[in-house]
């Protein structure tokens, strides 16, 4: 039987989808509530070293004869997204922006329908999501495509998909949430200990606690940017944190990535 979400775990996921896929500012926020505020909030200070314990990343791979080429076909794609540079049509075709009502520096546009396609192959013209950035007067700007794959699915099938030795595919892993009526503050501050940029990064850790530990949200990723001239740029490692990494070059000193 299907189990649908409750109204405090549907809270949850939106709050870790605001740390996971964006860096955002409180103030921003139109809710008149104020929670979705702080929810947004509980990110605005995060760092990619925050949020390092929580993100696994496939290891990068010695470059082989065609690795180039078969990350250019993918790029390639970029013709099946541009008529979404209009984001009505994208809307129109399916896609739905992911927590639309948290402020974020890029918003996901997803397709559940191709994102379910992906569990099973890999077709460079369906990304998962479209990746936007807001524009001042209030629409969206196309900057690239977020492709899936299955959580546990093996590193030798995604180099299939895209070589490993040009991007990194990456998952979120190891969360702990707060017990149940804890509310938001457990997310939020300098130093939260629960959600995406918690210090909680252990299932013993966190049953110490008293949270519930997920180790996985969601499954593997890999962002493209095809609309950008440097090459390093069109496969840079998860750009919404701006932590200025790309696949051919390693992340930060501050991040602690997991194997």
């Amino acid at each position: 039987m299907k189990v649908k979400p409750t109204a405090g775990q549907i809270v949850v996921l939106t709050m870790l989808a605001a740390a996971i896929f964006g860096r955002t500012s409180a103030a921003q926020t139109p809710d008149s509530d104020g929670q979705a505020a702080t929810m947004a909030g509980m990110n605005g200070n995060a760092s990619m070293g925050s949020m390092g314990a929580h993100m696994k990343l496939t290891a990068l791979r010695p470059m082989e004869p065609g690795d180039e080429q078969r990350a250019a076909a993918v790029a390639a794609a970029r013709a099946a997204i541009e008529p979404y540079q209009d984001y009505h049509k994208a809307l129109a075709d399916g896609y739905r922006i992911f927590a639309p009502r948290v402020p974020q520096k890029i918003y996901h546009f997803t397709k559940r329908d191709y994102g379910f396609e992906a569990t099973f192959r890999f077709d460079p013209s369906k990304p998962t999501s479209l990746l936007y950035e807001k524009t001042s007067d209030g629409g969206f700007k196309l900057i690239g495509a977020m492709y899936t794959d299955r959580r546990g699915a093996s590193e030798d099938e995604l180099n299939q998909r895209i070589p490993l030795s040009i991007a990194r595919w990456h998952e979120h892993v190891d969360i702990c949430l707060a017990p149940k009526g804890s509310g938001l503050a457990p997310y939020v501050g300098a130093h939260p200990e629960f959600g995406a940029n918690g210090s909680i990064a252990t299932e013993q850790a966190c049953s110490t606690a008293g949270g519930r530990f997920l180790p996985h949200v969601f499954g593997w990723m890999v962002h493209v940017y095809p609309f950008e001239s440097d090459p390093k740029q069109v496969w840079a490692l998860d750009r919404d944190h701006e932590h200025g990494a790309s696949a051919s070059g390693a992340p930060m000193a501050d991040m602690k990535m997991k194997p």
